[in-house]
């Protein structure tokens, strides 16, 4: 496995930070395309620390102004990160996105979006703006086992998932999928198969700790006792199983996520970030993973 500070200064030759910028409105799991409620774990549109004010200039900037001390020296890649961007009606996303992709301070562009919402046309977009700098585009894949998919609601066959890839690698678009760990009665087995199709799938993978935030179907389960969140030893160790499941180029651009600490219910031990970090980074060296 690559870890993605190395990935962005290989290909970029300098420290790359990402913007998170208002992507989409709602989702098809939210709207009754295919579905109401969106899945069980998601609070709003996972886009909780994206810009929301203002243009795609100004979402930018205010975004830059958070995190110049860590990246004076770098550059960005905006991220259109909330709900499902290339859902609906895509004029306005690909309009914001044409005008971030030209800005000097501006090496890529990754856009968050769902298998089942890369329409032909859409891919016609992405595709003319990859021409221009790379897209990455981030689909929420979250489990390969469809039983699993169905409890939390995810809205689509995992044959969607693998179709998307393939139409997006034929474009020549880059992809990076996202995992969770810690899903309703989700086994090592089935943490390690999904790692595995991703890793056969996608050039990155993004993997996270299932949060459970307030006011979610999640939340409900919790409360009554139905969902038990991992302990922290208990993610670690399947997450370093996951890991272990990757190509050796198959870019690792998150090992654990940040819950809203404002709506997070559990597991509370995950608030403290460094301190996940910093075991996650004892338990890889331990296993030889890097």
């Amino acid at each position: 496995m690559i870890k993605a500070n190395d990935y962005w200064r290989s290909v970029f030759g300098c420290k790359v930070y990402r913007l998170s910028v208002e992507g989409g409105k709602t989702c098809p799991n939210r709207d009754g395309t295919c579905g109401v409620g969106g899945c069980t774990f998601c609070a709003e549109g996972s886009g909780n620390f994206a810009e929301q004010t203002g243009d795609i200039n100004a979402q930018l900037d205010a975004a830059k102004l958070r995190v110049i001390k860590k990246c004076a020296d770098g550059k960005f890649i905006p991220y259109f990160q909330s709900y499902t961007a290339t859902h609906g009606n895509t004029d306005s996303l690909f309009e914001r996105m044409s005008i971030a992709i030209r800005r000097e301070d501006t090496v890529a562009i990754a856009v968050a979006t769902r298998p089942d919402c890369l329409p032909e046309n859409v891919l016609e977009k992405l595709s003319a703006l990859n021409k221009i700098k790379p897209v990455y585009v981030e689909l929420g894949l979250q489990t390969a086992d469809d039983t699993l998919a169905k409890k939390i609601n995810r809205g689509y066959d995992t044959t969607v998932y693998i179709d998307a890839c393939s139409r997006l690698k034929k474009a020549g678009i880059n992809i990076i999928t996202h995992m969770i760990i810690g899903l309703p009665n989700q086994s090592k087995e089935e943490v390690c198969a999904t790692a595995r199709l991703i890793a056969q799938t996608a050039g990155g993978i993004k993997i996270s700790l299932l949060h459970v935030l307030k006011g979610t179907a999640l939340y409900k389960a919790y409360l009554s006792g139905d969902y038990t969140p991992l302990e922290k030893d208990e993610y670690i160790g399947l997450l370093c199983d996951a890991l272990s499941c990757l190509n050796p180029d198959t870019v690792v651009h998150r090992m654990t996520g940040d819950g809203d600490k404002r709506i997070l219910a559990a597991p509370l031990w995950s608030a403290d970030k460094k301190d996940v970090m910093g075991a996650i980074d004892l338990e890889l060296k331990k296993r030889g993973l890097v």
